[in-house]
């Protein structure tokens, strides 16, 4: 009891002993798991997109006990398929329209495969300073490119850092996620307030709502501190005007989270005003090539964040390897300090490696043949009587749903249309409470794939008639994408 009892052949072992990375082997194996990989997505589509598996599935296919003697690669690889890939819902799928988008590209990938192959602890500068020197000019490169005022770069007052998400900078969420934030940092549940929107202000705060709430606050003796304005929601793509219900209203800090997925030149007006915001927080790994996880965190006031989160252990400190004295160098970044957790990842070397693989102009092209897409699938929408959209596009985002014949069946029908799609298999989606009604989300995301053909891939019959929805895809394809989320769109032709 209390201590590790080894069977009797535990001395035993057959092959190399050694458990560390050798190149060779390394390079034969990674080939396999490639090979592997590319195989999946060339055959993705043959999979039913949701899983059909019950809870427990997986308990019954695998042992009960760890094995006791090494496997190789091909009995795992023979599992994964066999058992694995059985319980997945393919989020990469082109035909997985559902919950929010996670991204993947051939060099987000690369850089993912190149942060695990040096697998440093980049807690501070000594520990790895490529890590450290690395995340602050790709940071600074990413807010030059959202064109973020100079105080959040590390030439002004503050800089940014890389998370695994938005949720991990406890300040930076909206919605259910704001909430469980502040219950993690002792804020009851009565202190906490969620604001309502309309269709009159697109589903964005209005700045009479929020004044409202928060000198109703402050009679009572109560003092507001954060306020967390978002541009472009996940279900409806709302804006904030962060240029009025901001840091001049509240007692305290704002916050700003700002999602990746509207960039650049389309989202540039909505950025009026995050001067006044305290930080911002977005995630590329939702659109901008990046495979999870990459979520980038900017604050106006480093040294406020570093202040909270700041270690004094002595063996953390930085030391000249230069010197054989225990001094601090020079004032250096030491990331550690910029997150809850000590260990993290060279996710630099991703995002970097995404960014010059595709460069600005690429990504500004990838952004723009979305809205483009977008655009045109409005249109669409609105030559079809059966249709219609529940409110204006916002960027690559178009909320719209099946028309019912009475208003109270509308939520029902577009229920049971989804209840369709999902069962067949061929495809997975999800829906959205915009207001009163529930609605269709579709957010375009380019994919340049190519198919050999025009091909029909679901149909779905809903209501008392029968509502046929055929999605086909061009040679040129790029991907479509349903859900009540964050969610990706694709260039599709859609035939009623």
């Amino acid at each position: 009891m209390g201590s590790l009892s080894l069977p009797a052949n535990a001395n035993t072992h057959s092959g190399n002993l050694s458990a560390d990375l050798e190149p060779k082997s390394f390079a034969d194996e990674s080939k396999a798991v490639i090979d592997f990989i590319a195989g999946y997505y060339k055959n993705i589509e043959k999979y039913p997109v949701q899983s059909k598996v019950e809870p427990g599935y997986l308990s019954v296919r695998l042992p009960d006990t760890a094995p006791h003697s090494r496997e190789s690669l091909d009995d795992i690889l023979k599992d994964v398929a066999d058992s694995i890939i059985l319980g997945l819902t393919h989020w990469q799928s082109p035909n997985f329209f559902g919950y929010f988008q996670a991204n993947a590209s051939t060099a987000g990938f690369l850089g993912e495969m190149l942060c695990s192959g040096f697998n440093v602890v980049g807690f501070n500068w000594l520990a790895s300073p490529a890590a450290t020197e690395l995340e602050s000019i790709v940071m600074d490169w990413m807010g030059k490119m959202l064109k973020l005022p100079s105080s959040f770069l590390f030439s002004g007052t503050g800089g940014g850092v890389l998370h695994g998400s938005t949720c991990e900078s406890l300040c930076l969420n909206s919605g259910s996620l704001a909430a469980k934030s502040a219950k993690l940092v002792g804020i009851p549940p009565a202190n906490f307030r969620l604001l309502s929107t309309s269709f009159l202000t697109e589903f964005s705060l209005s700045p009479h709502t929020v004044c409202a709430a928060i000198e109703g606050d402050i009679k009572p003796g109560f003092v507001p501190f954060y306020l967390c304005a978002t541009i472009g929601t996940t279900g409806a793509g709302a804006a904030e005007d962060t240029t009025r219900p901001n840091a001049e209203h509240v007692a305290g800090p704002s916050q700003m989270r700002k999602p990746p997925s509207w960039l650049k030149d389309y989202v540039v007006h909505y950025l009026n005003g995050v001067e006044l915001a305290d930080s911002v927080s977005l995630n590329p790994h939702k659109w901008f090539l990046t495979n999870m996880d990459c979520g980038c965190l900017w604050v106006k006031h480093s040294s406020f964040l570093v202040d909270s989160q700041s270690t004094k252990s002595d063996i953390m400190k930085n030391r000249s390897p230069a010197s054989s004295t225990s001094t601090n160098v020079a004032p250096v970044i030491d990331y550690k300090d910029w997150q809850i957790a000590l260990s993290r990842r060279f996710k630099a070397l991703k995002l970097w490696t995404v960014i010059r693989k595709h460069g600005y102009s690429g990504l500004m092209y990838y952004i723009r043949s979305d809205v483009n897409m977008a655009k045109r699938f409005e249109a669409m929408v609105a030559k079809d009587e059966r249709f219609e959209t529940v409110e204006p596009r916002k960027c690559a985002l178009v909320c719209f749903r099946l028309k019912p014949k009475r208003e109270s069946d509308g939520s029902e029908l577009n229920r049971r249309l989804v209840d369709a799609l999902n069962a067949s298999g061929r495809a997975f989606f999800d829906t959205s409470n915009v207001g009163w009604c529930l609605c269709h989300t579709l957010l375009h995301r380019n994919h340049a794939h190519s198919r050999p053909s025009y091909r029909r891939f679901m149909e779905a019959h809903s209501g008392k008639g029968r509502s046929a929805v055929v999605i086909a895809r061009a040679r040129e394809y790029k991907r479509l994408i349903f859900s009540h989320w964050l969610i990706q769109l694709t260039n599709v032709t859609i035939y009623i």
